[in-house]
């Protein structure tokens, strides 16, 4: 993985010192992410502290309790937890933080570790519709689409309800039903007690002020950085050994720099004229589809930021319905190869640290099925809507 962000970096440094990538073009790429690096680093050490005063571990284990044995109920508040958490604090949070707890959940309970982990990597991916905040495509996307987080939720909640409707039809089929779980009922976890309170109650507020200040319309960047303050001040007072350099995601901030050095590049020598012949200009249901389904592809291939760029840079500015039927195909359709999307990678590798196993074929075969029947479901209920 670092072998691949740093020769991302050292590519698109190659790009600009070549001049294959202008200056001016890589200042002004640079430009435009400056805010979101901005949130992704407040926003990831913001949950990260979240993760450190145990109020994600303590969410989950409730959840684990109020199921009371039966695994129908347990699935309905896991993929509740897991889209409210990707919708309102990033779908990264959920692949980041979400997976290792419901891993450790699983061992605590008896619970197979492979339901509780697709639920996870799945909705990552297609509950990331609803806000800016939930996906970095959505902030890719603010500018382009000109809506407040209200009209862009008002836009956006019936494809992502059909989503998630989706996502737990498959989920439910493949990994949790009684042939596939492997049993009728698990045993309810000892409730964990929180560690330290004022932690988790400074963390805890931290974050619904974050989701509070994105609603009343302030940049997420600030509302971010402002959540991620009082989390740091909390920890700073209480545990300031806890507070390491670690904290900072430096393999998020050099991927995303090095991915946005090398697509304009490739724009600028011929990506363009492809995007341009696979997406169309029709801004009708046809070029819908056609935008959606490219941006799928494309991200199965690359990576669902390249391909989201690459699309926007082609879709006619007028073309409001094309760009976010762009932006639900690079949101629900990375669900094919390992790469397809940021959270993924870092899914796979939280996996591999807890030393269980996916199927690669399995993956890729459920994956295929779900971004088949989900992102067609979701184009049409963005064109009703």
């Amino acid at each position: 993985m670092d072998l691949i962000r740093f020769g991302l970096l050292l590519l698109g440094v190659l790009c600009v010192l070549t001049g294959v990538l202008p200056a001016e073009a890589a200042g002004e790429s640079l430009r435009r992410i400056a805010p979101l690096l901005l949130f992704l680093v407040s926003v990831i050490i913001l949950v990260e502290l979240t993760k450190e005063a145990g109020v994600f571990d303590v969410i989950a284990d409730r959840l684990a309790t109020f199921g009371r044995g039966s695994y129908a109920a347990l699935f309905l508040l896991c993929t509740a937890f897991a889209s409210l958490t990707t919708a309102f604090l990033n779908l990264d949070t959920t692949a980041v933080l979400l997976t290792p707890v419901m891993l450790a959940l699983a061992i605590r309970t008896g619970i197979r570790a492979l339901p509780l982990a697709m639920t996870t990597v799945w909705l990552a991916n297609t509950a990331s519709l609803l806000l800016p905040v939930s996906n970095l495509t959505n902030l890719l996307a603010a500018d382009r689409v000109a809506l407040t987080p209200w009209e862009f939720a008002a836009r956006m909640w019936l494809p992502q309800l059909v989503a998630i409707a989706v996502t737990m039809a498959l989920l439910w089929a493949f990994y949790w039903r009684r042939g596939a779980r492997g049993a009728d009922r698990y045993e309810p976890p000892v409730p964990l007690r929180i560690g330290d309170t004022v932690l988790f109650t400074a963390t805890s507020c931290a974050c619904l002020l974050f989701i509070v200040l994105v609603m009343a319309g302030v940049h997420v960047e600030y509302a971010a950085t402002a959540a991620a303050v009082i989390a740091l001040a909390a920890f700073a007072l209480r545990s300031p050994r806890s507070l390491r350099p670690s904290l900072v995601p430096w393999q998020l901030l050099v991927f995303v720099t090095g991915l946005f050095l090398v697509i304009p590049a490739l724009v600028l020598h011929g990506l363009d004229t492809v995007m341009t012949a696979l997406i169309g200009t029709d801004d009708g249901a046809g070029g819908a589809f056609r935008a959606a389904l490219t941006g799928a592809a494309l991200s199965n291939l690359i990576n669902n930021l390249p391909a989201y760029t690459a699309g926007e840079a082609v879709v006619p500015v007028e073309n409001g319905d094309q760009l976010l039927a762009l932006l639900a195909g690079t949101n629900v359709g990375p669900l094919i190869t390992p790469w397809a999307s940021l959270a993924t990678l870092l899914w796979f590798e939280w996996c591999r640290r807890h030393d269980l196993r996916v199927p690669l074929r399995r993956f890729m075969l459920h994956g295929t099925a779900l971004a088949a029947l989900a992102l067609p479901a979701v184009v049409a209920a963005l064109l009703v809507s």
